[in-house]
């Protein structure tokens, strides 16, 4: 399988040949079962990916904590931007360690994750927390899928940056509480948990468009054009179990 890039930035994917089935859903066959090697140049695009969606996430939390009408919620979601912030520096120094600057290696991917974040938006407090949960969630389970194929000292910075900081259970609370007495609400949640699940899915494309090297290790995580679809077809389910915790 190639992969080609449309005027648009996103990917679009062709097979050509006969491929070994590899990674998510698919039997691999016993060539394709090593782990991706610690050394392979789209592991720095991984982690840089990750760093900046974390540094993102920060800023984001910290100013979104503003909407909360509580200083309850004001705190907590201190806590989750401070969390990332600590995410960011796991990765600064993974990033350091391989001889890469961060913010060079960032540089590809702000415009698409910030491009993401300007399209999902939230305009209330609820809408920030869905977010949170759900639409940063969507993002999780991408890389966390792409972790299993890797070496395991690489997996084990992914893991660690993409762990529940055990935050989301205020998150639940503060969702379920307000649809449970409200069908407006709820409804409108709704519709914007769907809308996140699109714009995540197309930003996860524009991401592997910015580097060649990104693209690579995602395919030899997935396999081929079968594994691609697998990936997203378990974001999908993830998406609407991650919902169903929120009473939407």
């Amino acid at each position: 399988m190639t992969a080609a890039v449309r005027a648009d930035g996103v990917l679009r994917w062709s097979s050509m040949g006969a491929q070994s089935p590899a990674g998510l859903g698919v039997t691999p066959s016993d060539s394709s079962t090593s782990l991706i090697p610690a050394d392979h140049a789209g592991v720095t695009d991984l982690f840089a990916v990750l760093a900046y969606g974390e540094i993102s996430a920060f800023y984001r939390l910290s100013e979104e904590a503003t909407l909360s009408p509580s200083l309850h919620g004001k705190v907590a979601v201190a806590r989750m931007a401070a969390a990332e912030l600590a995410h960011f520096e796991r990765l600064d120094v993974a990033l350091t360690a391989r001889g890469a600057d961060v913010y060079a290696a960032m540089a590809p991917f702000t415009r698409a994750l910030d491009d993401y974040h300007r399209s999902t938006d939230p305009s209330t407090w609820l809408e920030s927390m869905v977010k949170f949960h759900v639409g940063d969630g969507i993002a999780a389970d991408f890389y966390r899928e792409i972790a299993g194929a890797l070496s395991p000292d690489v997996a084990a910075v992914v893991r660690d940056v993409l762990a529940d900081t055990g935050h989301s259970e205020f998150v639940v609370e503060e969702v379920r509480r307000a649809v449970a007495t409200s069908r407006s609400e709820r409804d409108r949640l709704t519709l914007w948990g769907r809308r996140l699940l699109g714009e995540a899915i197309t930003q996860a494309q524009y991401v592997m468009a910015q580097r060649d090297e990104l693209t690579e290790l995602v395919l030899a995580a997935t396999g081929d054009l079968n594994g691609i679809a697998t990936l997203f077809d378990h974001m999908q389910t993830a998406h609407a179990e991650r919902m169903a915790v929120l009473g939407l």
